[in-house]
């Protein structure tokens, strides 16, 4: 299921709320400037679809979006439990960290958990099956996959070189909660 937590970034054991229903969680964080939709397939998918079958499943939800924001470039993604680099991959992005454009991930399948840090605020968002967030370039975040990741994500960009992690040095992200496999 699909969540939202929130905590002041003073404190990584106590949530000031916990969101579960959609229409809460993509409120609150449209009030940050984040967006969060659920999106239906069109076609039936297949485990092991390639990534043309997927993309295509998904075309009036990538077009409308790409057409609204002005994405030109889109890819699938898919990582499993069994990928001998799980480790390296899964460490890559857990530190706080930018990007120099929109981060627009949608989960075809599995799971992953986005932690935001705007102001004075940390926003765990876990995205499962069907869940679209994009973060806002510039937005101070980490991404966890966790221990043995799985999900296959959709990826929309308005340029692939300005989606380079640009890492903050902050600690921050080690005092708060990581996916749970």
């Amino acid at each position: 299921m699909s969540s939202l937590t929130v905590y002041h970034e003073s404190s990584p054991d106590q949530p000031n709320k916990v969101l579960t229903h959609l229409e809460d969680i993509a409120s609150t964080l449209a009030t940050v400037g984040v967006r969060f939709e659920r999106w239906e397939a069109s076609a039936p998918i297949a485990p092991g679809a390639s990534q043309d079958e997927v993309i295509t499943a998904y075309r009036p939800q990538i077009d409308r979006l790409m057409q609204e924001q002005g994405y030109v470039t889109v890819d699938v993604v898919s990582l499993t439990s069994d990928h001998p680099q799980k480790a390296e991959l899964r460490a890559k992005f857990l530190d706080e960290h930018r990007h120099g454009e929109d981060e627009v991930r949608f989960f075809v399948a599995g799971r992953g958990l986005f932690t935001l840090h705007i102001d004075d605020y940390v926003y765990a968002v876990l995205c499962e099956k069907n869940d679209l967030i994009s973060v806002p370039a510039g937005t101070r975040h980490w991404f966890d996959m966790g221990e043995h990741p799985h999900f296959v994500a959709i990826r929309l960009f308005n340029n692939p070189e300005g989606w380079v992690a640009q890492f903050t040095g902050d600690d921050i992200a080690g005092r708060f909660p990581q996916l749970e496999d």
